[in-house]
């Protein structure tokens, strides 16, 4: 399945493939905002699909990938489990913790949370 640009809870969402090419660079997620642009205001996308350096906060990769999607006014939500990056580091707990709290970076087991938080936000 592609990348594919969906209404989830009134809000248009592009759902990126869980087998997509792996986000390891900057210019990956630039790409993404730019598929975005066809009319999606969320970009959610697979925890897989995140290169691990993003999990580690020492890389400033998820900092520099979260900043290109507030700058360009889209939201990002990390879908799936990422239990096991949350439990080696406690910068990242922290990090995932603020980030639910605010609307622009969302860290999410499923669509499903991903339905709610829309909803809730709506």
């Amino acid at each position: 399945m592609p990348d594919v640009v969906r209404e989830r809870a009134g809000v248009r969402v592009l759902e990126c493939d869980p087998d997509g090419p792996p986000v390891t660079t900057v210019q990956d997620a630039v790409d993404l905002i730019g598929a975005a642009f066809l009319g999606a205001e969320v970009v959610a996308v697979p925890a897989g699909r995140l290169d691990e350096q993003f999990f580690e906060l020492g890389s400033r990769f998820a900092g520099e990938v979260m900043q290109k999607f507030v700058n360009y006014r889209l939201r990002l939500a990390v879908i799936g489990d990422i239990s096991r990056q949350l439990v080696a580091s406690p910068a990242l707990r922290a990090l995932v913790h603020e980030s639910n709290r605010a609307d622009h970076v969302w860290f999410l087991p499923d669509l499903d949370a991903l339905d709610a938080r829309l909803r809730a936000v709506a």
